[in-house]
């Protein structure tokens, strides 16, 4: 599989309007095109370091009940339940469940297939966890954090708080966090390539309503996808204080997978806590 992704200075298509996006962007969002480019894009390298994470953060229990949400394609689900943890993936996307759901079915080594007796996916909103059971832990890898407004992802932090035990672990991924992506922020296009899936983005800062908005273009052959995302940004200690409200304590930040100290700058934002 090639892998490319560069920057490019080309004029962007016509921008859509922000009161013309849906609060529910995400419901539609995440079909093939999309699924499949990001599919190949996160390599088995980096799901084994974002799993190494989770461990050794967490302190994981053998046979811990995991929540994965949302759960997109699964792959921390099942690298998760190849490691011996029971684990519930919940994700909105019609295609991406489907493909997680046949990959734990045609996984070749015997640990995959131990796995698939592991790993349970199901359909659903984020917000809406009850009837689940009770987790250990939970994860919500991958930057989705930010997809809801504050009022959903204050819904969504308190559903998860509702399912995880009381001493569970808890670990939250951001990509667009205030102190990440504001002090470089050009929104300049950019032209991303993976074997024969072509992708085109643009992005803008929404200051009205503090949003990062992303419009993109997918190409692989005959197959054209115009589609726009949403990313709400927040500040690192907003998104703390949305933790501590729903019930988690003892948050810490890191600025990456190394474990490295959270700063001004840093990629991306992971935040590790504890279920009061």
């Amino acid at each position: 599989m090639s892998k490319n992704t560069s920057s490019v200075h080309t004029s962007s298509a016509a921008e859509v309007p922000a009161t013309d996006i849906s609060p529910t962007w995400y419901a539609t969002f995440f079909t093939y095109l999309p699924n499949e480019f990001w599919r190949r894009v996160a390599t088995p390298e980096w799901t084994v370091a974002e799993v190494d994470f989770v461990e050794s953060r967490l302190g994981l229990r053998a046979g811990a009940r995991i929540l994965d949400v949302p759960c997109g394609s699964g792959r921390h689900s099942l690298a998760l339940a190849a490691r011996g943890y029971r684990v519930t993936g919940v994700d909105l996307s019609a295609e991406a469940l489907e493909h997680a759901r046949r990959t734990a079915a045609s996984a070749p080594a015997a640990a995959s297939a131990a796995a698939g007796d592991a790993v349970t996916f199901v359909h659903g909103d984020m917000r809406e966890l009850a009837g689940l059971g009770v987790f250990d832990a939970a994860v919500c890898l991958g930057n989705s954090f930010g997809y809801l407004d504050t009022a959903g992802t204050r819904a969504f932090a308190r559903a998860l708080a509702a399912v995880v035990r009381p001493g569970g672990g808890l670990v939250i991924d951001v990509g667009a966090a205030a102190e990440s992506i504001l002090p470089d922020f050009t929104g300049q296009v950019r032209r991303m390539t993976t074997g024969d899936i072509v992708v085109e983005m643009s992005g803008r800062y929404d200051v009205a309503d503090s949003r990062q908005i992303s419009q993109y273009r997918f190409v692989q052959g005959a197959q054209e996808l115009r589609t726009t995302a949403v990313h709400h940004v927040r500040t690192s200690g907003h998104i703390g204080e949305l933790l501590d409200e729903a019930g988690f304590t003892d948050l810490r930040r890191y600025g990456g997978l190394d474990g490295a100290a959270y700063t001004v700058g840093a990629p991306r934002l992971l935040v590790t806590a504890r279920r009061r």
